[in-house]
């Protein structure tokens, strides 16, 4: 995952190589094999290099074409080369050109309307000195980050991280009051796609170009994602081979790297699913194994998630790599200098993530395919109302009694039912007064819930972000199955989240892919039907008919869903003293939250020496995190 970065002074002021290199030097970390830097007139463009591609090692980013003076820098892996190679007519090159000089071409061929012609994981920008314009754009699902700042007719700045764009001094330095609401409500960290941490300082949303001239900037959605009819096949198994093939596709272009890839494996379907075709592909191409990197527990007999996981470690092909919460000290002391200083104040709740990581940083590795998609694309888009509404209630309790029997007794089946009857046969003018009359209290009600000041809620108007986040999930009758499925692709979360494993990962100099957001995956399984999806409780059925004699039986049967996280985060806290004693540090930033939370969240985290405590031991963990993070990006 490399470091992109660059400006333009868009009052014709000349560039500047310290500017630059002001940029670069927040990156080196994401980009540890190298730096570029290019600047002449009013632009600059740089790349700190982590080269993950066979091509990213002989290719030399910024990249200027000599006949129209265009320069490109990008954050990429095109996973359709060879077609772009014919189309562009680069066949006699295809062995010595480098992806970021093909998207260069495709633009000196197509324009702007190149980006809906690539497939892959991409963030570039090119300055075309014709138009004095910077042009930019993100892949379909923001597997590579975009943030920029743009203060009109004067100055453009974007990097991969937000600080980089900060380091520029035209970049105004203000925290965005907004997002630290964002955080104190947990479920507002999917709001939306284009806010950070920082008053103007934004995300480019995926799927979307910008374009930036004197006269302004311009935003410009390059893709929606829209279901095609739904599949038709003739049996089950036809939909699990259907399936299975596209996967694989995935799975082997996100092979396609400059020296040995891992992969995450849990102990759920997911990452188990893309371990199971990556090693077999691996060793059809007659390569080492599939090193592997799965957090565990101490004791397999009370913990099913690490159960799970030594079962799925039983498969060929594996080099298997645990990471076990109860020996952490193993990954001291990075793992807690990592934790100190998270990219965001989200990250503190990635120790599980941050230590699977180290642990394949450790080992050399660059590239980690994970299963972080497969929850949502393979979503059941509302089945069980939608057999209700077509009145299929036999099948829908038949739905609703298998689910109770995946997840538990705490998902009675009678609750599921009514839920799903409530969603399915509710009229539309009902909804729009029940949740009229209940708006006002909803929001009061979780206001209070968070512990944040009420002053504080009205001026970032934290109540209208609730709404706009409750708009977003659009109930399942208004639409149809395939619709409301891509509702459910197309979430702020699922940008959110993968921007979390993005920031954890670079910091250790590693590159995420995730085959469930290849695109033909996602339209795959938005015109599935949705018995495909869930059937007799079972969630993701068409996976585990694919996983077949590729997994092990206890993997694909597994029920319900285990996760260690916060095991992982207390286990840390711990084992170091060096953690604890940091947040006793944190004692004189205490006045930093001050403004944001009532006297009794205040109370709690003030008095408490450990966060490891009943009740309050999650709370206070987040209030501290926040107040870390607050101490070291204070500007004031």
């Amino acid at each position: 995952m490399s470091g992109i970065f660059g400006f333009c002074n868009l009052d014709g002021a000349p560039a500047r190589e310290d500017e630059l290199r002001r940029m670069a030097g927040v990156l080196e970390r994401r980009g540890p094999d190298g730096t570029g830097l290019w600047h002449a007139g009013p632009a600059g463009l740089g790349l700190t290099l982590l080269a993950t591609t066979p091509e990213a090692l002989f290719e030399r980013l910024p990249l200027k074409d000599s006949k129209s003076g265009c320069v490109i820098t990008a954050d990429v892996r095109l996973d359709n080369r060879d077609e772009l190679i014919s189309a562009l007519g680069l066949g006699h090159r295809a062995a010595a050109i480098g992806d970021g000089e093909i998207i260069l071409i495709a633009y000196l061929n197509w324009g702007q309307t190149c980006v809906e012609r690539f497939l892959g994981d991409y963030a570039f920008a090119i300055w075309d000195p014709r138009e004095n314009r910077m042009f930019c754009a993100r892949d379909h699902f923001g597997l590579r980050p975009f943030n920029y700042h743009h203060t009109p007719g004067r100055f453009f700045a974007f990097a991969s991280e937000p600080k980089a764009v900060l380091a520029q001094p035209q970049t105004p330095h203000r925290i965005n009051e907004a997002r630290i609401a964002d955080f104190l409500v947990d479920e507002l960290e999917g709001v939306d796609k284009m806010t950070t941490f920082f008053e103007e300082v934004y995300r480019l949303p995926p799927a979307h170009t910008l374009s930036v001239t004197r006269d302004g900037l311009r935003i410009d959605c390059y893709w929606t994602l829209k279901p095609g009819p739904e599949l038709h096949l003739g049996s089950n198994e036809s939909y699990a081979e259907a399936f299975l093939e596209v996967f694989t596709e995935a799975v082997r272009c996100r092979l396609r790297s400059a020296g040995p890839v891992g992969s995450m494996l849990s102990g759920g379907m997911d990452s188990g699913s893309v371990v199971a075709v990556a090693r077999a592909l691996l060793a059809e191409q007659g390569k080492e194994p599939l090193p592997t990197f799965s957090a565990i527990g101490p004791d397999p007999l009370t913990c099913i998630e690490t159960r799970t996981i030594l079962a799925a470690l039983t498969m060929d092909g594996l080099e298997p790599h645990t990471v076990n919460h109860a020996r952490l000290d193993e990954l001291l002391p990075e793992l807690a200098e990592l934790a100190q200083n998270p990219g965001e104040p989200y990250d503190n709740q990635m120790t599980l993530v941050r230590a699977v990581y180290l642990a394949a940083h450790r080992e050399g590795i660059k590239v980690v395919l994970d299963g972080v998609g497969g929850d949502m694309v393979l979503n059941d888009g509302g089945h069980i109302p939608r057999l209700l509404r077509a009145g299929h209630w036999r099948f829908a309790w038949r739905e609703a009694v298998g689910e109770q029997q995946f997840w538990g007794d705490q998902y009675p089946a009678w609750l599921a039912m009514y839920h799903a009857a409530r969603a399915a046969l509710a009229l539309p003018w009902a909804r729009r007064v029940y949740g009229a009359i209940l708006k006002s209290y909803r929001t009061r009600r979780r206001i209070r819930q968070t512990g944040i000041r009420p002053e504080f809620a009205q001026r970032v108007q934290l109540g209208q972000r609730l709404e706009r986040y409750r708009a977003l999930r659009t109930p399942p009758m208004l639409l149809n199955r395939q619709q409301q499925h891509a509702e459910v692709v197309n979430h702020p979360n699922l940008t959110n989240g993968r921007e979390r494993y993005d920031r954890v990962a670079a910091s250790l100099a590693i590159e995420p892919r995730d085959p469930f957001l290849d695109r033909r995956v996602v339209d795959f399984c938005l015109r599935l039907p949705g018995e495909q999806l869930l059937h007799d409780g079972w969630p993701k059925m068409i996976l585990r008919r694919a996983m077949a004699g590729r997994l092990p039986e206890t993997v694909i049967w597994r029920r319900g869903k285990a996760h260690l996280g916060w095991t992982f985060t207390v286990a840390l806290r711990k084992a170091t003293k060096s953690v604890r004693t940091g947040f006793e540090e944190c004692n004189d930033n205490f006045k930093l939250i001050k403004p944001y939370v009532t006297g009794a969240s205040y109370t709690i985290v003030a008095s408490s020496s450990d966060c490891v405590i009943a009740g309050d031991a999650e709370k206070v963990y987040k209030m501290r995190s926040l107040m870390r993070w607050l101490g070291e990006n204070d500007f004031g």
